[in-house]
């Protein structure tokens, strides 16, 4: 055996197992071969005589980053994510603007994977709504799953020629690192598309992912007068049986007077599953969560984003104190400020404490929401290819990151509360792939840096902090051509 690399540092996070005060990860081919206190990793391979380098990392070292929402196509768009919204109209006057302008989806779908290798991250669930922006992950040997949007597709143009267009779509996307569908929204898919696009990603066992949630339209209602013609009717202004009056849509829905849900919609269509997640997930009453954990459903928070719209922040306490399955997403650069994940998780520690959440394992849970989370939510946590954990087989992606405290739970609460902006490294598949924000190309050699250390045990980790150029996060991506149903 050969061509082994530990990484050690101050604190290690695996997140299937408890923090590890001056741990290591020995790396071999791209996966992981030992995690666990330094001392014992460099034992281990001294004893079965493994020959191996040294990296020592200043701070915290944890699996890379699982950003589980965004649209990388859109990091273009920052003009409109700079601003602030007074709602999901307002935004999406702004959005279509902009989007109808001259871009280069391929050129702005690219600079967001290097942002997101800058920042830690290493898989993405990234929505594709232009075609030219599909290689993206691929290009970049990000992991994760680009997901084709669907959207604006009524009854009659989708059995007519909706199913085959989005067929021909669905072939273009490439498989690797992984392809999947986005049925956008309830309000902007009629029932056929949204019955059939679950059985076509099914049958070829890919994953699905949706907005839902995110605007106010789409929460619980009451009728507030009786419907004509629909009298004696179970559900009307309610209940969950609107399907009794066989509507066309959520929007026909609505308009008869059925206060039923998005989440409670798209359930009854067969849409939610473990093979399905969720972004936003904010306007959700206690049933409807209750649903997502039913089915399976993770939901990815994006509470950036919902702020520059100016919607209600996501339910957050609610989800944790329910455990519902959570990962983090920063949308796009459309609709948040950079595409950092960990100013996302920053945000949600915030929103949890005012909303009442005072459990002492906030720190550690948010920092699985944004690792093992994203990973579950896009069935990525288990399998051969299997990330966002540290454990023995797994994928070497890695992100270490700068913290100043010498203790693990100082060292989590200062990633958690101010982790943005400290990405130090970003490691994919064994291989660095960013240092101190500067994105380092696959070709590019990184095993002869001088930061790179032999198996000697003494040098002081603080003092290993590789040197490189100053981050550059200037993109960001989040929804489509979109406008709140009326």
């Amino acid at each position: 055996m050969s061509g082994v690399v530990v990484h050690a540092a101050r604190v290690v996070v695996p997140m299937t197992a408890p923090p590890i005060a001056d741990g290591a990860v020995a790396v071999r081919d791209g996966r992981i071969l030992h995690v666990g206190d330094r001392t014992w990793v460099v034992d281990q391979l001294s004893a079965n005589g493994v020959p191996f380098t040294e990296r020592r990392w200043r701070g915290a070292l944890l699996p890379g980053l699982v950003n589980a929402h965004t649209h990388l196509q859109y990091t273009g768009m920052a003009s409109v994510g700079r601003g602030q919204y007074a709602g999901f109209e307002d935004w999406a006057a702004a959005f279509n603007t902009d989007y109808a302008q001259p871009h280069d989806w391929a050129a702005e779908a690219a600079a967001g994977a290097r942002a997101s290798l800058a920042s830690g991250v290493t898989s993405v669930a990234d929505v594709v709504t232009d075609i030219e922006a599909a290689t993206a992950l691929e290009d970049h040997g990000l992991g994760g799953i680009a997901y084709w949007e669907v959207m604006d597709w009524e009854n009659a143009a989708w059995q007519e020629h909706g199913r085959d267009q989005v067929l021909g779509e669905l072939a273009r996307i490439p498989t690797a690192p992984g392809a999947g569908l986005s049925p956008h929204a309830p309000y902007s898919l009629e029932v056929a598309p949204l019955l059939e696009l679950p059985d076509i990603v099914r049958q070829r066992g890919l994953r699905l992912h949706l907005h839902l949630g995110e605007a106010a339209f789409e929460g619980e209602r009451t009728a507030l007068e009786p419907v004509p013609g629909l009298d004696g009717v179970v559900g009307v202004g309610h209940g969950a049986d609107w399907h009794l009056a066989n509507v066309p849509s959520f929007r026909a829905m609505r308009a008869l007077g059925f206060g039923a849900s998005a989440t409670s919609f798209v359930d009854r269509l067969g849409v939610l599953g473990p093979d399905c997640h969720i972004a936003h997930g904010v306007y959700m009453t206690a049933a409807d969560r209750a649903l997502l954990r039913a089915r399976g459903t993770a939901v990815a928070l994006c509470p950036r984003s919902n702020a520059v719209i100016g919607l209600d922040p996501p339910p957050v306490a609610d989800y944790l104190r329910e455990g519902s399955p959570i990962a983090i997403g920063t949308d796009s650069l459309s609709s948040s400020p950079s595409l950092d994940l960990m100013a996302d998780v920053t945000a949600l520690h915030r929103i949890a404490r005012a909303q009442g959440y005072r459990g002492h394992d906030l720190h550690e849970r948010l920092l699985a929401a944004a690792t093992l989370g994203g990973a579950h939510a896009m069935g990525l946590a288990v399998g051969p290819d299997r990330t966002g954990h540290l454990a023995v087989g797994a994928r070497a992606d890695l992100a270490v990151f700068d913290v100043d405290a010498r203790t693990v739970p100082d060292a989590l609460a200062e990633l958690v509360e101010d982790g943005s902006g400290r990405a130090v490294a970003t490691i994919v598949r064994g291989r660095v792939r960013a240092l101190d924000g500067a994105v380092v190309e696959p070709s590019t050699p990184h095993e002869s840096r001088p930061s790179d250390r032999s198996s000697d045990p003494s040098p002081d980790p603080s003092s290993d902090h590789p040197s490189g150029r100053s981050p550059d996060l200037s993109s960001r991506p989040s929804s489509a051509h979109l406008e709140e149903p009326a």
